[in-house]
């Protein structure tokens, strides 16, 4: 996926937000219980793309995605939708994507370039970290290890959270044109 030697990822779709939706009710309990993780911040530039930081991406999807053991939440914890950090070895796709989230926001990146986001896989509701950068989307999912550019998953993309709020989500109203590569 990296081309030429400064590391510029090949150019993805970017994702465009639509008006405020509703938030995943496993969410919106999430943020009650962690309040420091869902709120306002400010919004930076989409992260531009180094060797470095597309290696950073790779490495915390593929060692999310082996350290964790797919178990559903009523399974766990006895409950339709428990959002939280998985602390048991075990967990389904939000609480993959909330311990890759955290990792990346301690390793440097920005809450407003790590959405949480919510699409259809096959009519099944699943949700997906898509990372903002300066080539576009990316989505970082716990079925596979390849970090895919938005328009190569397959996925009915429905809402994420907005990027100035993470306590709030916005309606996914279609992909903006191609971005233009550096």
């Amino acid at each position: 996926m990296l081309a030429g030697s400064v590391g510029i990822v090949e150019a993805a779709q970017r994702l465009s937000a639509g008006g405020a939706t509703s938030i995943p009710y496993g969410h919106m309990e999430f943020c009650q219980r962690n309040p420091g993780q869902c709120g306002a911040h400010r919004v930076l530039h989409p992260v531009a793309m180094t060797s470095a930081r597309w290696k950073k991406l790779q490495r915390v999807n593929r060692s999310v995605n082996a350290a964790i053991k797919p178990k559903s939440d009523f399974d766990i914890y006895g409950k339709r939708d428990y959002w939280t950090l998985p602390t048991k070895g075990m967990g389904d796709c939000e609480d993959y994507v909330l311990l890759k989230r955290a990792k990346l926001l301690a390793s440097g990146f920005s809450a407003s370039q790590l959405l949480i986001t919510m699409v259809r896989n096959g009519g099944e509701a699943h949700i997906v970290l898509t990372v903002r950068t300066a080539n576009g989307d990316f989505i970082l999912d716990n079925l596979r290890n390849e970090i895919l550019p938005v328009e190569k998953t397959g996925y009915h993309y429905v809402k994420m959270q907005a990027e100035n709020n993470s306590g709030r989500w916005v309606a996914i109203s279609g992909r903006a044109a191609k971005i233009a590569s550096n």
